[in-house]
């Protein structure tokens, strides 16, 4: 077995190739101010915005920042659903946040409007970005 692997190591070195691991990655994290506001436009256009991102079909990234990864951790954030570390990166905290946020909504409304998935996209962007609202299946 040792010999083998001695012979393996020894091949990769005759042929350029390295096998001294790499380094550490840079696992560092960059924190984003979160200020959710309510707009009050008017009655029907009045939303929560965290000046990230202001549409309501992204779905955030759970690999990459993302604007509106940064978005909706915010406004998460600022109604009460912990998102963890608001880092535009919409990981496992961000997703946890998201499913109990969907969940409360399908309690509140009396049925089942969205799915509790985790995933921030266009059906539950308009949820978020209200105060509360539970719309008529007609509408």
């Amino acid at each position: 077995m040792k010999l083998g692997m001695a012979v393996g190591a020894t091949a990769l070195t005759l042929s350029g190739l390295s096998v001294i691991p790499a380094a550490a990655a840079d696992v560092s994290v960059q924190a984003y101010s979160c200020n959710a506001t309510w707009t009050s436009e008017g009655t029907d256009d009045s939303k929560y915005y965290a000046g990230y991102y202001s549409g309501e079909t992204v779905q955030p990234s759970s690999t990459s920042v993302s604007a509106a990864g940064k978005e909706a951790q915010c406004i998460l954030k600022h109604k009460g659903y912990s998102p963890g570390t608001v880092d535009g990166i919409f990981g496992s905290n961000s997703q946890v946040a998201a499913k109990k946020f969907q969940a409360r909504v399908n309690e509140l409304c009396g049925r089942r409007v969205l799915a509790v998935d985790g995933k921030v996209g266009p059906a539950t962007w308009p949820y978020l970005r209200q105060v509360y609202i539970c719309w008529d299946e007609n509408n």
